[in-house]
């Protein structure tokens, strides 16, 4: 135990500390099992916040890190030479991005290809105001932070950046009242993750796309958590008309890495300079995302997320007729679940009784735990998961 407690304390001496921390040292993973320093197994339905797409310790991954890291890692003058590596990950996207988004930046994280959407909207536009929606989460800059609706991370920050309006998820109308108030953009998540994991109806995003084309303004899809088979399809917009896609998390299977997509009626009226970043499409990145994306459609993998993630939906479902005054509601979409409990003291409590029992899980608005393993854990795997849940509930 000594080596566990010096990581410990040493974290908790000199690491800024901007979250509770799990009492937990994680030393290595491998699929959907990770190990911490003292070798006791954990399942981990967290993805790492759906970030580790297809499995901790992929050779999938390791292998393409290795080889391109022995190439080259950064390019000279960075982006602004070319990188056969990036023009590989540009040409398999587009074989799964949305037909009419013909460009694409690559950046580090979530956060950074949401705030250059936005950024960028107002740019081409010429306009200043952004819709969000109540409960969105876009990210922790200062320009995401102002876009994300969400007053516990909004108001200890302050100045925020303005001109933000804010209106009900999956309230069309809402968004009817206030769209023509010198709108650049609507930012909205097809699912809200952070949020809640909160499911609008099915033609939410259709009617809103139509909305923004009606009044001559950007609609900017956040497919951070969405994105990449995690709830199914590649991307929940792909049969949505829509000006900016935002993607990260299982972009890379754990590399930070992320990007934005556009239709070349906003690439004619860019500027150059108008965005950039030292290691944006850098060689290392895009072999990784190259290699994971490549891997989820030789896989199929929306195939096992479907099947898994309904398989997981209709257990949890069951378990909420058995104990109806712990379980208020089960929901969710392929892999992104959400079980609401009836408060913040049975999701602490059960979440911990997890933990001690080896299972990962991740607690979100207090009392929602949500799930969204790996993209290719199997039904045993997820089985073995919600039977450690279910005596949680006992």
């Amino acid at each position: 135990m000594r080596e566990i407690t010096n990581t410990f304390q040493t974290e908790d001496k000199h690491y800024a500390s901007f979250a509770d921390k799990t009492k937990i040292s994680i030393e290595k993973g491998k699929g959907v099992y990770v190990y911490d320093e003292d070798g006791k197994k954990y399942l981990d339905l967290t993805a790492g916040w759906g970030v580790t797409s297809i499995g901790h310790a992929s050779p999938v991954i390791t292998e393409a890190l290795c080889d391109q890291s022995k190439k080259i890692i950064q390019n000279p003058n960075s982006g602004a030479t070319y990188s056969i590596e990036r023009s590989k990950l540009i040409s398999l996207m587009q074989e799964v991005l949305p037909d009419n988004l013909s460009r694409v930046f690559f950046v580090n994280s979530g956060a950074e290809a949401n705030d250059a959407a936005i950024k960028l909207a107002r740019k081409v536009t010429g306009k200043l105001n952004i819709i969000s929606m109540n409960k969105s989460f876009h990210g922790r800059t200062i320009n995401t932070v102002s876009a994300t609706g969400q007053n516990k991370h909004r108001d200890r920050f302050n100045p925020l950046i303005p001109n933000h309006i804010f209106v009900p998820y999956n309230d069309i109308p809402a968004i009817e009242r206030v769209i023509g108030n010198d709108v650049a953009g609507v930012i909205v998540e097809p699912i809200q993750g952070e949020g809640g994991v909160n499911i609008p109806d099915p033609d939410y995003l259709k009617n809103l796309s139509n909305l923004c084309a009606e009044h001559k303004v950007l609609l900017i899809v956040d497919e951070v958590q969405t994105g990449f088979c995690r709830t199914g399809p590649m991307f929940m917009s792909n049969n949505v008309t829509i000006d900016i896609l935002t993607m990260a998390k299982g972009i890379a299977g754990g590399f930070p890495f992320a990007g934005f997509a556009i239709t070349e009626k906003i690439h004619d009226k860019i500027e150059k300079g108008d965005h950039g970043g030292t290691y944006s499409g850098n060689p290392l990145g895009c072999a990784v995302a190259y290699s994971v994306i490549k891997y989820i459609l030789d896989n199929k993998m929306w195939e096992n997320v479907e099947y898994v993630g309904k398989y997981a939906i209709t257990k949890l479902r069951e378990l909420k007729k058995e104990y109806p005054h712990i379980i208020k509601d089960v929901r969710g979409k392929g892999l992104l679940i959400a079980v609401e409990l009836a408060d913040e003291d049975i999701a602490a409590s059960i979440n911990s009784k997890c933990l001690n029992d080896g299972l990962l899980l991740n607690v979100i608005q207090g009392n929602i735990i949500r799930m969204f393993p790996a993209l290719n854990i199997s039904k045993e795997e997820m089985a073995e998961g919600l039977k450690i849940f279910k005596k949680s509930l006992r």
